[in-house]
């Protein structure tokens, strides 16, 4: 692995070597963290490589990275993604239902994009806190074997489920989240993301 600042971005380049063949983002491109962030960072970056880690909606994950307020995170999926028919990418990020209020939902959003290329993005919208349908962090997790869900169901798995087609886009291979919070508390501000993965 290959770690180093720029401008204040942190760049990694890693792989998931223990499971190359689940279909999860595999390396991190770049991670610019933003106010408040710190949750994670040191466990960075097969914290967010891989599958998501839950015990169930109810159960909030501890195996996710805080991204901060505005806080930016650029993975690879490690495949090139086509667009097939439902959901093509599901987003797990640290949503859970409280049990005492079981019919809430603690949702911390963040904007999706994705991109072939790296360089040329296109964007879901997500425009809290009324256009959430498209954002990322507000579905839970489910547990559930990763082993057993190939290829990947949102029924199934939880997450937030992300169409390409809705994008008019037939094939991506990178895809970044943007935090859209506008405060936090330090260190585990914003958009926490425990994991990324595609319907192959």
């Amino acid at each position: 692995m290959s770690r180093w600042f720029v401008a204040g971005v942190l760049l990694l380049t890693a792989c998931a070597d223990d499971e190359p063949s689940l279909p999860y983002a595999s390396a991190v491109v770049s991670f610019t963290p933003g106010d408040g962030a710190g949750y994670g960072q040191s466990e960075m970056p097969g914290i967010v490589l891989g599958p998501p880690v839950s015990k169930g909606p109810s159960s909030g994950s501890l195996d996710v990275l805080s991204l901060g307020v505005g806080g930016e995170i650029i993975l690879d999926l490690g495949v090139t993604v086509v667009d097939g028919p439902g959901a093509d990418i599901i987003v797990f990020e640290n949503a859970f239902t409280p049990r005492s209020a079981p019919d809430t939902v603690f949702a911390e959003y963040g904007e999706v994009a994705v991109s072939l290329d790296g360089d040329t993005w296109s964007v879901f919208a997500c425009n809290p806190p009324d256009d959430t349908e498209t954002c990322a962090g507000w579905h839970p997790v489910n547990a559930f074997d990763p082993e057993d869900v190939i290829p990947l169901d949102p029924s199934v798995t939880g997450g937030d489920p992300f169409d390409l087609s809705a994008l008019g886009v037939e094939k991506t291979r990178f895809l970044r989240i943007r935090d859209k919070s506008d405060a936090g508390v330090a260190p585990s501000a914003g958009f926490d993301l425990d994991a990324v993965g595609f319907v192959q």
